[in-house]
């Protein structure tokens, strides 16, 4: 069974003040290397005056691909500190670049340390995330004695009614969470004396963005 993970929906942007170092964070949803690639490199060239561009990315549904780069900070100072914050909030399939505009004061490894990790922070912010859940689409085909009772149980077991269609029979098409799937069936197979026609409309990955049910290619 697949289970829930966290993905950027949309990128944002933050920003902090170090000792006069401006720190601006910037995030991207991503799904492949070329893609981070190409963000990090249109970043440098928006902010191609700053002292670096500092960067990070995770990609895949188990983080199977995690690169970083001090861009000419200190080793370690930066791109691990900023990955290290993307794998701890177990975010996917995002790539963050840190732009610094040098103050003019030194702040020692560990300031450049706290300074990139509160920029990461700082730009989740700002961004839009969304917990992707594994699901399944079903369409219940019914009589009209069996439509209040299909209604009670998604409202019963919180399983939204995408679209509902009143013929000479009822169809509806429900979203239904993975781990509902058979507990469901069986509650509508056994509240319509198994007249109900469950039809599996395969799997999806969706989540709740702005309080609305949204549905996602992946």
């Amino acid at each position: 069974m697949a289970e829930a993970y966290k993905a950027l929906l949309k990128g944002g942007e933050g920003e902090i003040v170090e000792k006069k170092s401006r720190f601006i964070a910037t995030t991207m949803p991503v799904k492949s290397e070329a893609e981070a690639l190409a963000f990090i490199e249109a970043m440098k060239k928006k902010y191609w005056d700053a002292r670096h561009n500092c960067s990070a990315f995770v990609i895949g549904r188990n983080h199977e691909l995690k690169r970083c780069s001090d861009d000419g900070e200190p080793s370690q100072t930066a791109g691990k500190p900023m990955l290290e914050v993307l794998l701890g909030e177990d975010i996917h399939n995002i790539a963050v670049v840190v732009t610094r505009y040098f103050g003019g004061t030194l702040l020692g490894t560990g300031g450049l340390v706290r300074a990139y990790t509160a920029a990461v922070k700082e730009g989740l912010a700002g961004s839009v995330i969304v917990t992707k859940q594994p699901g399944v689409r079903l369409r219940i085909r019914t009589d009209y004695n069996g439509v209040g009772k299909l209604q009670y149980i998604c409202g019963q077991m919180e399983i939204p009614i995408l679209d509902t269609q009143y013929t000479d029979i009822v169809e509806a098409e429900l979203l239904v969470p993975e781990m509902l799937q058979g507990a469901l069936e069986k509650k509508v197979t056994e509240a319509t004396n198994g007249k109900a026609i469950i039809s599996n409309e395969g799997a999806v990955w969706y989540g709740e963005v702005e309080k609305e049910i949204t549905i996602f290619d992946d």
